[in-house]
């Protein structure tokens, strides 16, 4: 049998490309208990999850909003009635996006790894005296190259992932505690579990000097994505406020716009044979940012629009959580603040009344 030259161009680099997918052979994973299961699958897409909720009166934030599932996920969130602040390196360009939503949106300059940046974002949104409804960290960096940048002594796919992520909340949070319900949604990847290291997070080696690859180090800080999040659900029982991580699925986004155009094609083919459309691919983060049946789930995993554990790996792991939340707090300790609970007396309807210091 003969394959043409086209054909066979993109068999290869699709074969090539089949790291940069994080497909789930040879983990079981099985329903999370506890956690009421979903009518959706796949195949929903974000305006389906989020069909007959509404959003009116809520604020969302999402990271990394101008193209992508970030981008699908403000639309829809718009679309449901919510005020969306969206996020991107380039304040133009998340400016270009926010005017293509249909609704209210607010475009602001969020550059994750600097941490000045991150502190510039939060206060202006802290600024607005508002309760923060939806926090959701979608935006993401996936190096090309297999040759390591470090910035300002941090390995970079740990710093943007997670660390400029680990800031933000921490800036937020308190306007998390203004809402009804805060809910904080950590896109991850199944390449949490995996193309992450083996034995989990390198605490000894957090610039991954050994064996460097950029599949292992967006799989390193994927899960510090899931461990921060089952961290922060711990460490927000028995508040309003829920924390949860998930994997949106495999599409063909910008994602990937740092690898070769070889590898790049090769992404767009299985993409294109295993993957879901960007509408479906937002599905989830809309369902665990909005669904009525998740008010109290936290700390969880998702993937499809179910809760789910996967066995023999790292992603439960409560110790490594904890530690990692501790050298978390050691690298950005200059950025960090100290959060009390408001005082809910200083606001009247979601916002802070008027004729108060700080108003």
């Amino acid at each position: 049998m003969s394959i043409g030259r086209r054909r066979f161009i993109g068999l290869s680099a699709a074969m090539a490309a089949a790291p940069l997918l994080t497909a789930c052979s040879g983990y079981k994973k099985v329903p999370a208990a506890g956690v009421p299961r979903s009518d959706f699958d796949e195949d929903s897409t974000a305006e389906q999850v989020t069909e007959g909720i509404d959003l009116a009166g809520k604020i969302a934030v999402v990271t990394g909003c101008t193209s992508g599932i970030g981008f699908e996920t403000m639309r829809v969130l718009a679309l449901r009635g919510a005020w969306v602040i969206g996020t991107s390196r380039s304040l133009e360009r998340a400016g270009d996006a926010c005017r293509r939503v249909r609704g209210k949106t607010t475009p602001l300059a969020l550059e994750l790894a600097d941490f000045d940046s991150v502190v510039r974002c939060a206060e202006t949104i802290r600024a607005l005296n508002s309760p923060v409804d939806m926090l959701i960290l979608n935006a993401g960096y996936r190096g090309g190259g297999n040759e390591r940048t470090i910035v300002d002594g941090v390995e970079k796919h740990f710093l943007v992932n997670h660390l400029g992520h680990f800031v933000l909340v921490n800036r937020l949070l308190d306007r998390l505690f203004l809402a009804w319900q805060g809910r904080i949604v950590v896109v991850a990847s199944r390449a949490a579990y995996r193309s992450a290291p083996e034995a989990g997070i390198r605490f000894d080696d957090l610039t991954l000097e050994r064996n460097y690859s950029d599949s292992l180090a967006y799989g390193h800080s994927k899960l510090a994505n899931v461990l921060f999040s089952l961290e922060l659900g711990k460490l927000l029982k028995g508040t309003r406020i829920t924390s949860n991580s998930l994997h949106p699925g495999v599409i063909n986004t910008q994602i990937d716009r740092n690898v070769n155009r070889f590898l790049q094609f090769g992404f767009g083919v299985l993409a294109a044979l295993r993957g879901k459309s960007v509408e479906a691919g937002a599905a989830t983060s809309c369902y665990v940012a909005t669904s009525p049946l998740l008010g109290s789930t936290s700390g969880r995993y998702f993937e499809d629009c179910s809760a789910i554990e996967v066995r023999d790996s790292h992603l439960q792991d409560m110790a490594m959580a904890d530690r990692l939340w501790f050298v978390s707090e050691e690298l950005t300790r200059d950025y960090l603040v100290k959060h009390e609970r408001p005082d809910w007396s200083e606001f009247e309807n979601g916002l802070r009344k008027t004729g108060r210091e700080g108003s």
